[in-house]
């Protein structure tokens, strides 16, 4: 075996140091230009938009005049239809992602089904408008309604649930189980009082992550026939609704100038009721995990 010089030893050493802080440097400054840019589109809103926001602009139905137009039906419809989607798609994503991690963790069906849920995760969401405009809209006879747009979108972001609740459940000690089977406790009070638990606050995160695309989409609710003009709110689930991103697409699609202050303001609007949403979910899972430690 050769043995490497002391000099040459030390030049190899100073240049994986130096590769070193040139990647640290590299990655900070990614960090940087990304915060940048966020920074700088929080400043141009919060100077374009902020006079806008009144008592007045959220309890205000959407106008032809831009000193007139409100947020109300929009704001009120977002809610709406991201509870529905947000209900719908951790029912059925935490459902889904237990049958398939706890009673057909081996079964070739549990593989193959994994690998179309990872896969249905890309596929673009003006495909689930299409999906749900079929589905919901004409074969259930839901209209262009709260549910039908709900549904649509729990369609869009189940996956993402899916995944994350599978992760989840799967990084659950496989002692927790064992010891609770050596106790005689069965199959279900397993999954019910130890499992379920314990994977909570990862389920959580991957439903922050899901309601976070749900809030923001337009094209799927666009596809299958979501209103760009409510001059009403929602009063039942079946009822014709808009949501901010098509309300405030709409504005942008103006002439007048006025409409670019009032998209501003409900982008604001928008990011506010996320970050809201979000931290209760995130409060909740912290909750949640302490109270299991």
């Amino acid at each position: 075996m050769a043995v490497i010089p002391q000099s040459e030893f030390q030049r190899r050493q100073a240049r994986r140091k130096w590769m070193g802080r040139a990647f640290h440097g590299l990655c900070l400054l990614s960090v940087c230009i990304a915060l940048g840019m966020l920074a700088v589109l929080l400043i141009y809103l919060l100077q374009q938009g902020v006079t806008g926001i009144d008592w007045s602009f959220l309890t205000s139905f959407p106008s032809r005049h831009p000193d007139k137009a409100g947020i109300k039906p929009a704001m009120l419809g977002s809610i709406y239809v991201v509870l529905v989607a947000g209900v719908v798609s951790f029912t059925l994503g935490v459902a889904t992602a237990l049958f398939l991690e706890e009673y057909a963790t081996r079964s070739k069906f549990a593989k193959i089904a994994k690998i179309n849920i990872a896969n249905l995760a890309g596929v673009p969401s003006i495909v689930y408008g299409i999906l749900g405009l079929q589905i919901f809209v004409h074969s259930m006879h839901l209209g262009n309604s709260v549910l039908a747009g709900g549904f649509t979108l729990a369609l869009l972001v189940l996956p993402i649930v899916i995944v994350a609740a599978s992760e989840a459940v799967r990084a659950v000690p496989p002692s927790l189980r064992e010891g609770s089977y050596a106790l005689g406790a069965t199959r279900w009070q397993v999954i019910w009082r130890m499992v379920i638990p314990q994977a909570f606050p990862g389920i959580l995160t991957g439903v922050i992550l899901a309601v976070s695309r749900a809030i923001g989409e337009t094209a799927p609710l666009i596809a299958m026939g979501a209103l760009t003009f409510v001059p009403f709110t929602p009063d039942s689930p079946l009822s014709r609704f808009t949501v901010l991103p098509i309300q405030i697409f709409n504005w942008t699609s103006r002439p007048q100038e006025g409409f670019r202050e009032t998209a501003a303001a409900g982008i604001i609007v928008l990011l506010v009721i996320l970050l809201v949403m979000n931290a209760g979910a995130v409060i909740l899972r912290n909750r949640f995990q302490n109270k299991w430690e």
